[in-house]
């Protein structure tokens, strides 16, 4: 099976779908946005993108699979091949009006639409499969502490908690992880890492006593995954699919407000346990997600072939 893939940004997730796939026996090209000019991209930057599409869409492709909501418009507008939408989730949960429509849009006219999580379901109208994200389980695996903290160079006996965003992000509300760890009883250090290369994550979150995720919004995140694939602790607002993916994750903890961040890492540092995340998420593994993406394309290509033996003429002249 040849697939065309669609993104805007290559991202770390995005990478590890494209193999999962190709382990399937997918073969995948990829199309990108071009890179970021400033804070916004130019108008041209989405024509020459759309002009790529139309290029590729001519080869030998059995499906074009956009990911993100804006990417399904430029998807649907070839004529050729059947159209995939994945959604990522914050194009669909009301951060803006706009995106908000046009992924609507994109995604009642795809052939196929995949929600990464429940929390993104509940925004969809049409008709959808749920593939949670996949986190590869042989980079986030739970590894010794001292190890972890030996190899970054950071003190074995220091309480630390992970702040795993550029504490700039607005979004992310840094000043409210401060507050958090400056309320909680044990002397902490609160270490925000967000420049590090993926392949170094696992061994920061091992690294760490808890993860601390105070976002005032999230489509994902991603790090609550990986953080509970690596058997680490995580304390996080209830943003996203964070509530899906730490339901019965143990020594975690789903939070409203301060005072519930506050008292649930103060639980968390006290017992000084790992998860067992890793145990709770196995079905949400990059092997799992590949199989069920091969699956919404076969059954995309079964329905397209069922309509093209339905659309051909009988070639049986009136009497």
């Amino acid at each position: 099976m040849n697939v065309l893939q669609l993104v805007t940004t290559e991202s770390p997730f995005f990478t590890q779908q494209v193999r999962a796939l190709e382990k399937n026996g997918v073969s995948c090209t990829t199309v990108s946005l071009p890179p970021r000019g400033g804070e916004r991209r130019s108008r041209s930057s989405y024509l020459r993108f759309y002009a790529r599409i139309l290029e590729e869409s001519l080869g030998d492709y059995d499906v074009v699979h956009a990911n993100y909501g804006l990417v399904g418009l430029f998807a649907l507008a070839q004529p050729k091949r059947p159209v995939v939408l994945s959604l990522w989730g914050s194009e669909i949960m009301g951060h803006a009006e706009w995106l908000d429509e046009v992924s609507a849009l994109a995604a009642r006219r795809s052939d196929a639409v995949v929600a990464p999580s429940e929390a993104v379901s509940e925004h969809l109208e049409c008709p959808h499969s749920v593939v949670p994200f996949g986190i590869d389980a042989s980079r986030f695996q739970p590894t010794s502490r001292a190890a972890a903290r030996d190899e970054l160079d950071w003190d074995r006996d220091e309480r630390v908690v992970l702040f795993p965003y550029d504490p700039d992000r607005e979004v992310k509300n840094h000043p409210l992880a401060e507050r958090v760890v400056e309320r909680v009883p044990q002397d902490v250090t609160l270490k925000a890492v967000y420049d590090a290369p993926h392949e170094d994550v696992p061994t920061y979150m091992n690294a760490s006593d808890a993860v601390l995720v105070t976002s005032r919004r999230e489509s994902g995140p991603m790090v609550v995954k990986e953080a509970a694939m690596c058997n680490v602790p995580v304390v996080a607002t209830d943003v996203g699919f964070v509530a899906e993916s730490l339901d019965g994750v143990a020594h975690s903890r789903v939070c409203d407000a301060e005072d519930d961040l506050v008292e649930g890492l103060a639980s968390v540092l006290a017992a000084d346990e790992r998860s067992n995340g890793r145990e709770q998420l196995e079905a949400t593994s990059l092997e799992r997600m590949g199989e069920r993406l091969v699956d919404v394309y076969e059954d995309v290509l079964e329905r397209s072939a069922d309509r093209a033996t339905a659309d051909r003429p009988s070639g049986r002249a009136d009497a």
